[in-house]
């Protein structure tokens, strides 16, 4: 993602919240600034959108799914547009409430350079392993 700016502010914290804040950059291997204010930033997305929760993949990013379900936002976006914005047919197809679909292009509405970025690192991850799948089969003659 690039460099963030950020802002030097005071917050009181209590002695409970600091402790489980400590366990958990350690177990995580973040920095406490670092896990906190990732930690917040999703607090404050969830929020705004509730139906949103996030979810470290196997590239190591945070990317924001649908509750309930193993879908990605950028997967479900990607559906509406291959649907020509149709949320009642890319439900149908989901076998998803139109309200979980709503909620995804919400996030999308707020939130599009990420989720573009999400789908960007999708599509490269999907072509490296058909790359690895192709050199495999070529390989076996």
């Amino acid at each position: 993602m690039g460099c963030v700016a950020t802002e030097q502010r005071s917050f009181r914290i209590s002695i409970e919240t600091l402790s489980l804040l400590d366990r958990a950059a350690d177990r995580v291997g973040e920095s406490r600034n670092a896990l906190a204010d990732r930690l917040l930033g999703e607090a404050l997305r969830l929020e705004h959108h509730p139906l949103v929760r996030f979810q470290q993949g196997a590239s190591g990013r945070r990317r924001p799914l649908l509750v309930g379900t193993r879908l990605y936002v950028h997967q479900v976006v990607g559906t509406v547009k291959a649907s020509n914005g149709s949320v009642d047919d890319t439900a149908s197809y989901l076998g998803l409430p139109a309200r979980l679909i709503r909620a995804a292009l919400d996030y999308y509405g707020e939130f599009s350079d990420e989720v573009d970025a999400d789908s960007e690192v999708a599509r490269r991850a999907e072509d490296d392993e058909r790359g690895r799948w192709e050199r495999r089969q070529r390989a076996l003659g």
